[in-house]
């Protein structure tokens, strides 16, 4: 491999994507040949190209890197950690890039967070070649357009760095993964790299908070706001109003919280964190089929929202009084019990209800989804009886965080292959049994015999496929109405009601 034409097609790629400037060549040239231990280099003219992302680039050099012993191990973990380091001397600094975003804000809120996100894959810090291998779907259910995801883009750990990760000094540096300590930092086996990363530091009701992009975006420009503390995750009236001011800063993005209890909650509940983005979810074209009356805001319009989970939409022009709303709905569910619809506010002292926050604008005026959530435990649903129940845990069984609560599956990578081969068994019914034979196909073997059974005659390919990805989405929203409190039933809707009767009765 010609090095310095790979060295050259990198520079071109910086320049062209906005991380360097002309006058950056050389300085960046110099930091590359320091990272590769090379002493010798002879500028050359790169190839005339265009690139979305560096992967063409940087896969031939750490290729060479692993041959010539300057990763550890080949190994994705490892050449991770080092095309970090690469990409890393073509970073502009993050008070050049802070000052770019605040220029850009003052022009349209639009164009600050266009540079940012497009700077964020330009770094690859966001895996532009990975997340393109995510598999994306729709399916029509009950609840209108479902969105289905296939997660491929977060990569497994390899043997090899699993255990060097048990064999690492522990550290406390950054505490977390969502601590701003991670702007720049080098990484490990056990922490991702982040030398490519750049956040943007933003004020919500006069407090420090960062703006940064989720490496794995889910759906269009997912990003995360991190709180400058590392204080644990708490819903509550300020995180609310925290919600609101931010889009009113970025009225073109949604934001939410997940809820703060675990099973109901996110994955990291140690750092207060949101997650919003430029995207239309399921849930906010949902309407409001019952409308609502709270004694004493009579200019929030409010109702219940037909949705698999159970939700009450607040919509109005002051946030601040939305605020009290969301409050006063928070605390009365925080200690509501209704035990004829299976909902306990407590065991013992262990509390189960929370809420899961949205908040967007919408023809000029706030809007705030809270969703209803409840943890309690049974012996029936040892994973959680508002959680999905294990006749779907071959599709799902992982907690249903806020992405998922707005109608978008983010669904383990062993399915790409798992739906294949269920595709595969019903187009050749012969292969069924030694497919079915495996471990990992029996949880789908009652799953498949039901779509057998809708056609008789058998299935083509496409057929088969077609089937396989609208049955899943339509699993996926009785998954969601098993998270939801209150079911889409008479008795659901009675028992709603007794909750909205004791908000306004203060109880």
């Amino acid at each position: 491999m010609d090095m310095n034409r790979e060295i050259a097609r990198l520079l071109q790629y910086g320049v062209q994507r906005g991380l360097l400037q002309e006058e950056d060549r050389v300085y960046a040239a110099n930091r590359l040949l320091a990272l590769l231990h090379l002493t010798e280099y002879e500028p050359v003219s790169a190839p005339e190209e265009t690139l979305e992302n560096p992967a063409a680039i940087l896969e031939p050099m750490l290729d060479w890197a692993c041959e010539n012993g300057l990763v550890e191990n080949n190994s994705p973990v490892y050449r991770d950690l080092f095309d970090t380091e690469i990409m890393t001397c073509l970073m502009p600094r993050p008070s050049e890039v802070v000052g770019k975003f605040r220029s850009l804000y003052q022009q349209a809120p639009e164009k600050a967070t266009d540079y940012y996100y497009d700077l964020s894959r330009s770094s690859n810090y966001i895996r532009v070649d990975r997340v393109s291998r995510d598999e994306k779907w729709t399916g029509e259910t009950p609840y209108g357009e479902i969105v289905i995801t296939i997660n491929l883009s977060k990569p497994e750990k390899d043997p090899k760095a699993i255990a060097a990760a048990r064999l690492q000094k522990s550290s406390s540096y950054p505490k977390c993964a969502l601590c701003r300590e991670n702007e720049g930092f080098a990484g490990s086996v056990s922490q991702a790299a982040r030398g490519n990363h750049r956040l943007i530091p933003i004020t919500l009701l006069g407090e420090d908070w960062f703006l940064q992009y989720s490496p794995y975006v889910y759906y269009n420009e997912h990003c995360i706001l991190l709180n400058s503390k590392h204080t644990p995750m708490k819903v509550s009236r300020e995180s609310m109003a925290h919600l609101l001011d931010f889009v009113r800063q970025f009225p073109h993005y949604f934001v939410g919280s997940n809820a703060d209890l675990p099973i109901v909650g996110g994955s990291i509940l140690s750092h207060d964190h949101f997650q919003g983005g430029r995207f239309t979810f399921p849930m906010e074209t949902a309407p409001v089929v019952h409308p609502l009356s709270f004694a004493g805001y009579e200019e929030i319009d409010a109702g219940i929202v037909r949705w698999p989970l159970s939700v009450i939409r607040l919509s109005g022009e002051n946030p601040d009084r939305l605020c009290d709303l969301a409050e006063k709905i928070l605390t009365v569910w925080r200690g509501y019990s209704d035990p004829a619809a299976d909902i306990l506010a407590f065991t013992d002292e262990t509390p189960h209800n929370t809420i899961t926050p949205i908040a967007r604008m919408r023809n000029g005026r706030y809007e705030l989804d809270l969703v209803l959530r409840n943890n309690r435990t049974t012996s029936e649903h040892p994973l959680g009886l508002f959680h999905p129940h294990a006749q779907y845990h071959h599709i799902k069984k992982e907690n249903i965080g806020l992405i998922e609560v707005m109608g978008l599956a983010v669904l383990p990578a062993r399915l790409k292959t798992e739906l294949a081969e269920v595709e595969e068994a019903l187009v050749c019914p012969d292969r069924a049994a030694a497919i079915f034979e495996k471990e990992n196909m029996k949880p789908h073997y009652d799953w498949f015999c039901e779509l057998k059974a809708r056609r008789p005659e058998g299935f083509t390919q496409e057929q088969a496929h077609q089937l396989v990805r609208q049955d899943v989405a339509e699993i996926f929203a009785k998954i969601l109405e098993d998270a939801g409190v209150y079911k889409n039933t008479p008795a659901g809707k009675e028992a709603f009601l007794r909750f909205a009767a004791a908000v306004n009765a203060g109880e």
